[in-house]
Parts: structure tokens; C-alpha cells; sequence
């Protein structure tokens, strides 16, 4: 092959051509970087993208190949819902610890920018996935083209020009040869340990179908390495040096632990010093539940164990966090009660705008490489064995707490963290326990006794109602049958999302579905209440008084499970919890998708809170619930810091 040679491709059979020869490698283990594409074909895609597709599918087929990454072939994948689409790649790659992702296609105009909240979804949560929105004319002779959005000020504006604050890279495709280092640089974000999320390119629909001579060099394998940026040793002693002068150090467990496959690593640091290790909702299962050094979720919705220790912590160590607002619980749960001096961070991230918050003591590297390196400079040294045995009790008293939870025997409804109890007890440690927005995530971290980091799969960066079933689709692809995959929806969230239901059920896919019905907000209901505002607006129900009442009437008479069955999945009413741990059972032994419909308690009750979140009330009102609300957060507020 010389660089002379070329081959007469269109733009999108380019793209099709040369995602199906990108591989990542890690460790010395290789595979294929995008394995298919998820997609809704309209006028802007259908005959490009869609095209492009069709003919590698052909070819893929003619070629009688087994293994379809293997032959190269892109499988496509008929989703019912853009956003939803992207939802389901962002669970893909999260699946397949960033290592392989999956594209998403649309076309132009409601199709374009339904992506976007699923782009920012996967930028927050730091995950690849890989979007081609179809765009507007860019030779401009239909012009408005269907779906196209003007703009007076410049003809340059297209509604795609919405994904550049999600993205991490975006570009848009105006002429053919501008593909060549679009997607080389799309490769390098879609790889990047650091710097990756949404990866936008916007393709206008008459350059897709436009033909040019690519060079044949364009389309040979390449293998994008993903590196394990291993910690400065300057910086290593940096943070050697706080943590030998800790009494009451504490590690916070992030993202970073499990992308980098860095539990046992974890495990063995925290065995070796007798540090603490709370989690962070993408950290949840970095060192399992019951080791002796694990004390469960910390901030807004942490346990009193990890809460307790974070109060008097003198050195925190985040290895991979972001330290969202509700790992921090808004500034004020890692307060330094009763320490010398102040509360000191040491951060460990691939990402310097990471570990530069709370003015860390900075460690650039990889989560296991840094682990690695600091159990070696650490050999000998670990915490007080009274520190060790405290955090030990306060973990034990909350298991304790956790235990009441799971079997609370509430009536005449369940409390929906029974059925989290049921779940926890029958699922194994290797199935996926799925969930998003709402007051489940909370109550999950906070109880959930997570074994391996595979089986907690909670999306709390972007609490984005509507995740959960185009997520389980997602995991399930990635996961395949050797894991169970269970999706835990709300009654709010289903009723967002669920035509991707029919998606799983046309791919032969098995996940199981919990669908809790309450008939309302239970996150927000109470937030509602404790800030002053009443529980206004947070049920489903009838308005009542006329036009101008309010929508606190009956009940609204609709049927989820059998909106859920008209999407083609088998659904089992549950009773009660012991009829819901049968007919868990029942969809385990299936072998197809099963919907669990159990109603529970819109008040809960919830699992004890320990901490804060600030969340704004109204200064000035005529509400007494207003008023003493604004008393309460004032109060609180005294509490926030910045680290400095």
C-alpha cells in the first residue's frame, strides 16, 4: 500500500469504513474500540449514515464472517428515542470501563437535538460515546431545508452548535476531507483516561452522501493506547508526607477506582494502612461492603458512619472523585471537628482539574498506579488501632440501621427500600443493579451493600430521570448473559422513558425492569416539605375545585404495568414483598424481559439522613413553612466553607 492509493468512498461509508478498524488497548488486552451504532433514521441520515450502514451490513453478510467486530461490521441498533440512545452508549461504555464505546446517529432539527441532554449526561459522568447528528445544507441551495433553524444574525448557526458546551470535542463536517482529522481527533477523546465524554460531529446530510478518493491509509487498523499515567515521584512524596502526619485520615472513592480496575489495589492499600474507604456513587463497589475498612457512601446522602469520620477527618484522600455537592454534602460535611490545624486534602486523578480541588496536594496518575506506588512508600506505617476500631463500630452500627431498612414490614405499602432489601439479598454479586434520579439513587448509596464494582450502576452526576431502561439496554450489550441486568424505575422516570423497552424486547435481549408506582415524587416531595414549599406539585393527581384548583384531587387513573406490557414485555404485579421476592424468581429464570410492578409509599420512610444539601429557600414569604424553612437553611449555611 503507498499513500498514492485511494478509494472512492462516500463520507458516511468513510465513517462506517474507518470506525470498524479503531481498537483500544490496555493492559495488553485489545479489543474493538466502537462496537455498533444506535440509531433513528430520518431525511437528514437515512440515505447518508443509514445508507452506509446497509451496505456494511450487506458486505458483513455476503462475507459469512462469525464474529462481526472481527470482520470489521458495524451493527446497527433501531432505538425508539434519541436521548434514550444515548443513554444506552453512555451505559455501554460505563459497562466496558471506558474501553469500548458505542455511536449514535439522528438526523436533523427535533432528532439532533434530542442528544443533548444525553450528551451532557456522558460529559458530566466523564464517559465516551460518540454522536453524529445530521445537520443542515452545507452547500445552502435548500435553504431553510425541513427542520432547519434560522438564524438572522449568521447563516453559519445550526441547532447543532448546541452540543459544544456538552461535548468534549465537537466538529462539524463541511467538506469530505475535513473527516480525515476530525475523527482521528475524536479517537484520542473517545481514549483519553482524562479528557472524555461526548464526542460530537455533525454531518450535514448532502456531505454524507458526497463521494471523494480517500487515501486507503485513511482506513488501516490503528490501536489507540490508554495510558496509566504513573504518579511524579515528587508528587508521591508530597502526599507521603501528609498522610504520615494523619491521625484520622479518610479515603474517598471515586469513579477513577473503577475505570482503572484498581480494587484490588484499593482493597489491599486499605488493608496495609487501616485508612477508612467511604464511596462516591460512581465508586460504590471499588472495595466491597464488608471489608473491614469500608464504611459505605459519604456527603448528602452518606451513611452516619462515613459522615461521622468525614466531620473529624484531618486528611482526605479522593482517588478519582470529582467531589460533586453531594459527596462534599455542599461544603460541609468534611468539616475538621476537633483537628489541629484544618482539614487537608490529598487528590489522585488523571485529570488536573480534578485533583486540584479543595487545594489538594495534587497526584497526577492513574488510580491502580498511584495505589500501587503509595501501599510501597507507605510499607509499615498504618492509622491507630482505636481509629481502626472506631470506624469498624460505626460501620457495624449502620449495618445494623441498613438491616432495619431492608426489613422495615411497612403497611399497607412497602417502603421502597424494602424492595431495594429484597434485590440487594437475591441478586448476585456480578448482576447490575441500574438507577438514576429521584430519592432512590439516595437511598441506594446509602444502603446498598455493593460486592464488586459491576453490580452498582447509578447515575447521580447528571440525576437524569429517564436513564434507568435505556441503561439497562446498554448494560445488557455490554454485559451480556452471564450478568443479570435490573433496572429500578419510579413511576416519574417510567413514564419519561419506556419505549426502549420495545428496543431490548426487538434485540431478544433479557433485563429485568422494577417498576415502583407511588403515584408521585418522593425525592422532591420531600425536599418540598423540608424547604417550605408543602409538597406542591409533586403527586400524580386530578385538579380539583375547577380551572383554577389545584392537583390534589384523585388519583390519576392510569396503568403503568400495563403500559409496560404493551411495550412487549411480561409483567408480574407484586403484592407485598414476599410476592415480589417470588416473582423476582420467576424473571431471574426467564429468559426474556420481565417488568416487576410493586406499588410502595410515596412518604417512604426513608433511611436516616446525616447530612446537608443546599438547596435555595425563598427569602421573603407569606408561608409560615416558608418562613421557618429560611430560618433552618441560614442555620445551616453557617456551616459552608471553602477549602483553602
Amino acid at each position: 500500500m503507498t499513500m498514492s492509493e485511494t478509494t472512492r468512498l462516500t463520507t458516511a461509508q468513510a465513517i462506517v469504513k474507518f470506525l470498524g478498524q479503531q481498537y483500544s488497548e490496555r493492559d495488553g488486552a485489545e479489543q474493538r474500540l466502537v462496537t455498533g451504532m444506535f440509531g433513528i433514521f430520518g431525511h437528514g441520515n437515512v440515505c447518508g449514515v443509514g445508507q452506509a450502514l446497509l451496505q456494511d451490513q450487506i458486505a458483513f453478510e455476503d462475507a459469512g464472517a462469525d464474529d462481526p467486530l472481527a470482520a470489521g461490521h458495524l451493527p446497527y441498533y433501531l432505538i425508539r428515542n434519541e436521548q434514550s440512545g444515548v443513554h444506552a452508549a453512555t451505559a455501554y461504555a460505563r459497562s466496558r470501563e471506558r474501553l469500548q464505546v458505542m455511536a449514535v446517529t439522528t438526523s436533523i432539527g427535533p432528532g439532533a437535538t434530542n442528544m443533548i441532554t444525553g450528551a451532557a449526561l456522558a460529559t458530566t459522568n466523564r464517559i465516551p460515546v460518540l454522536l453524529f447528528p445530521s445537520d443542515q445544507f452545507a452547500n445552502r441551495m435548500p435553504d431553510p431545508v425541513l427542520q432547519q433553524l434560522e438564524s438572522p444574525q449568521t447563516l453559519d448557526t445550526a441547532v447543532t452548535d448546541c452540543f459544544r458546551p456538552v461535548s468534549r470535542f465537537f466538529d462539524r463536517i463541511v467538506r469530505p476531507e475535513q473527516l480525515m482529522p476530525s475523527l482521528l481527533n475524536a479517537m484520542r477523546v473517545l481514549t483519553d483516561p482524562a479528557d472524555t465524554g461526548a464526542v460530537t460531529i455533525a454531518l450535514p446530510q448532502d456531505v454524507q452522501a458526497e463521494a471523494y478518493d480517500w487515501p486507503v491509509a485513511f482506513f488501516r487498523k490503528r490501536v489507540w493506547h490508554i495510558a496509566r499515567p504513573v504518579p511524579e515521584r515528587a508528587a508521591l512524596e508530597r502526599a507521603v508526607e501528609v498522610l504520615r502526619s494523619a491521625k484520622r485520615p479518610l479515603v474517598v472513592a471515586g469513579g477513577g477506582v473503577v475505570y482503572s480496575g484498581a480494587s484490588e489495589q484499593l482493597r489491599e492499600f486499605a488493608s496495609a494502612t487501616g485508612i477508612p474507604v467511604s464511596d462516591t456513587h460512581a465508586g460504590k463497589g471499588a472495595i466491597n461492603w464488608d471489608h473491614p475498612s469500608a464504611v459505605g457512601a459519604v456527603g448528602s446522602t452518606g451513611t452516619t458512619a462515613a459522615n461521622a469520620l468525614a466531620r473529624t477527618a484531618d486528611v482526605v484522600v479522593g482517588i478519582g472523585t470529582r467531589y460533586s455537592d453531594f459527596t462534599t454534602a455542599s461544603h460541609t460535611i468534611f468539616a475538621g471537628d476537633g483537628v489541629e490545624g484544618d482539614v487537608r486534602f490529598v487528590n489522585i486523578n488523571t485529570l488536573g482539574f480534578d485533583a486540584a480541588k479543595h487545594s489538594a496536594t495534587m497526584v497526577l496518575a492513574d488510580a491502580r498506579e498511584a495505589l500501587t506506588a503509595l501501599s510501597a512508600a507507605l510499607d509499615g506505617w498504618e492509622v491507630e488501632a482505636a481509629y481502626r476500631q472506631e470506624a469498624a463500630d460505626l460501620d457495624a452500627d449502620w449495618q445494623r440501621q441498613v438491616d432495619e431498612c431492608y426489613h422495615r414490614d411497612h403497611a399497607p405499602l412497602p417502603a421502597q427500600t424494602e424492595v431495594f432489601g429484597a434485590l440487594n439479598e437475591l441478586m448476585g454479586p456480578e448482576d447490575v443493579v441500574i438507577n438514576a434520579a429521584g430519592s432512590m439513587p439516595g437511598d441506594l448509596q446509602c444502603l446498598w451493600r455493593a460486592t464488586t464494582p459491576v453490580q452498582y450502576h447509578v447515575e447521580y452526576a447528571y440525576s437524569c430521570m429517564g436513564y434507568e431502561i435505556p441503561a439497562a439496554l446498554g448494560a445488557k450489550l455490554a454485559l451480556g448473559d452471564d450478568h443479570e441486568v435490573v433496572a429500578i424505575v419510579g413511576d416519574g422516570t417510567y413514564q419519561m422513558s419506556p419505549m426502549e423497552i420495545a428496543t431490548i424486547v426487538s434485540e431478544g435481549l433479557k433485563v429485568i425492569i422494577v417498576l415502583l408506582q407511588n403515584h408521585g415524587f418522593a425525592s422532591i416531595g420531600a425536599l418540598s416539605e423540608s424547604r417550605g414549599s408543602q409538597r406542591f406539585g409533586t403527586k400524580y393527581r386530578m385538579r380539583s375545585g375547577g380551572a383554577g384548583g389545584r392537583l390534589d384531587g384523585a388519583e390519576v387513573p392510569f396503568d403503568l404495568a400495563a403500559s409496560a406490557a404493551s411495550w412487549g414485555a411480561d409483567v408480574l404485579r407484586c403484592n407485598g414483598i414476599e410476592e415480589f421476592r417470588a416473582n423476582y424468581a420467576k424473571a431471574a429464570a426467564a429468559d426474556h424481559t420481565t417488568v416487576l410492578y410493586i406499588e410502595t409509599d410515596l412518604m417512604g420512610p426513608n433511611p436516616p439522613g446525616s447530612a446537608w444539601w443546599d438547596v435555595p429557600v425563598a427569602e421573603v414569604s407569606d408561608l409560615e413553612s416558608t418562613q421557618a424553612a429560611y430560618a433552618e437553611h441560614v442555620e445551616n449555611r453557617k456551616a459552608q466553607r471553602h477549602y483553602l
